[in-house]
């Protein structure tokens, strides 16, 4: 069934304005599962990355990815869950091919029994149902619901990073070092990850594997820098990721958990719209979860990092060190379908890309220029099933699993915007139906720096 979403936005003077959107595809499990690290590949065997054209390609013990594994057999050995039981087998994003998961996505699509949604600013929507109605340029949108998930990705403030009791592998990741004839290993390839994230060349979820994203990531920093955009690693590209990058900067740090950390709301999502419209929000669905979020990394690989840690207030773990806020104004995006990027400028100059789903074969993305006309963050999703005397509305709380994510960022060509996505790990992989979604952390950096009537180019 085809999917014919809408965003409304709702002004803080009772003006009550809407336009059409598409929102993300419903979806009731994650691509990658979030409870255990068991179907985590070793790292080796995830770091394909090419360092040099002719550097030697002899298989050699990856010393970092032993260094992981190492901690596993040390580990008292417990029953496992069933949970943990039925996802061991899960298939990795990282290990499906781009076709395998837009299939995944387009049989989730089908069996979806949406006929049309809404992203909304609040839940009082009253009776307007124009479901064309261009939203003025110069409306002010409420954000409601509850921003913890959003404070949790952006303010750090009261967070305490440090260095101390690092392992081994965490203490060779930061002082790992690119030389033209090395060997692949692990330690390298989270380095180049964090050196990109924090060049604000997006990887998406870092999780010590060289896929797709991570080859767009440094193609992408290539281009920024204005480097011959090989994809290959060389002195020049590794002088310019450490250029503003302080030399002592950790990648892998601790940090102790709080009382605050631990008592953030959490609750499995449901399945089923009229389930979702019963909860308070759709909040992250564990503590994990919420701090794969916020540290930007896959949630299997903090939780390989992190083995025997229960996740208690006082607990210290290892993270990775956020980048910094990107300081740059945004007047211009391009979101390019072919190369599932998109390109944030500042006039003629490219300051960030982040990897995108854009549209999919069956809901293409129009092609053109438009404009934001608002931006709204915790946007409601209002969600019409069935048909005729059938339909339902149901009204889907704020949240990070909320269909949209977190922000929500709507265009002048009605029924489309910039969005974030409950599903970090599926970015670029899974279809969307004709918006431009992004991880919630990227979708957050593009609000803080973009302007209502900055221009968005669709190719």
């Amino acid at each position: 069934m085809k999917i014919k979403p809408i965003v409304t936005a709702i002004s803080i003077a009772t003006l009550s304005l809407s336009m059409s959107a598409f929102a993300a595809p419903e979806s009731n499990t994650r691509t990658l599962p979030i409870n255990t690290a068991d179907s985590l590949p070793n790292m080796s065997s995830l770091s394909g990355i090419n360092l040099e054209e002719n550097r030697s390609r002899s298989p050699a013990a990856d010393s970092m990815g032993q260094l992981i594994d190492s901690k596993r057999t040390r580990q008292a050995t417990t029953a496992k869950t069933a949970t943990n039981t039925d996802t061991s087998n899960a298939v990795a994003a990282d290990n499906m091919s781009v076709e395998e998961l837009t299939l995944k996505d387009q049989q989730s699509d089908s069996t979806d029994d949406i006929s049309e949604g809404q992203a909304v600013a609040g839940p009082d929507i009253g009776t307007t149902d124009a479901p064309n109605f261009e939203v003025n340029n110069e409306a002010q949108l409420q954000n409601t619901g509850d921003n913890s998930a959003i404070k949790s990705i952006e303010d750090k403030d009261g967070k305490t990073y440090t260095t101390l009791n690092l392992s081994n592998y965490a203490k060779q990741v930061n002082s790992s070092s690119w030389s033209p004839k090395m060997n692949v290993n692990s330690a390298m390839t989270i380095k180049l990850q964090a050196l990109l994230d924090w060049n604000h060349a997006s990887p998406g979820p870092i999780d010590g594997g060289w896929g797709m994203n991570s080859k767009k990531a440094l193609i992408n920093f290539q281009k920024m820098k204005g480097l011959p955009a090989t994809g290959k690693m060389d002195q020049k590209t590794w002088n310019a990721l450490n250029k503003n990058i302080p030399a002592n900067k950790p990648v892998l740090v601790t940090y102790t958990l709080t009382a605050d950390d631990v008592k953030t709301n959490f609750s499995s999502t449901p399945s089923g719209y009229e389930a979702k419209s019963k909860m308070k929000g759709l909040y992250y669905q564990d503590i994990k979860e919420m701090l794969g979020e916020r540290f930007h990394m896959d949630v299997r690989y903090l939780d390989k990092l992190n083995k025997n840690k229960t996740y208690k207030a006082g607990e210290t773990i290892t993270v990775l060190n956020n980048r910094g806020p990107l300081n740059q104004r945004i007047n211009r995006v391009v979101a390019n379908k072919a190369d599932q990027t998109l390109y944030a400028y500042n006039g003629d100059k490219l300051v960030a890309t982040y990897p995108t789903t854009v549209g999919s074969s069956s809901t293409p993305s129009p092609q053109g220029t438009f404009k934001i006309v608002n931006k709204v963050k915790m946007p409601w999703y209002r969600a019409t099933v069935g048909e005729g005397s059938a339909k339902q509305v149901h009204m889907i709380p704020p949240g990070p699993n909320n269909p949209v994510g977190v922000v929500w960022m709507g265009l002048s060509k009605p029924s489309y915007g910039l969005h974030g996505s409950p599903k970090p790990e599926g970015i670029s992989r899974q279809a969307s139906a004709g918006c431009v979604r992004l991880t919630n952390w990227d979708v957050l950096e593009v609000y803080a720096n973009i302007e209502n009537g900055a221009t968005v180019e669709l190719q």
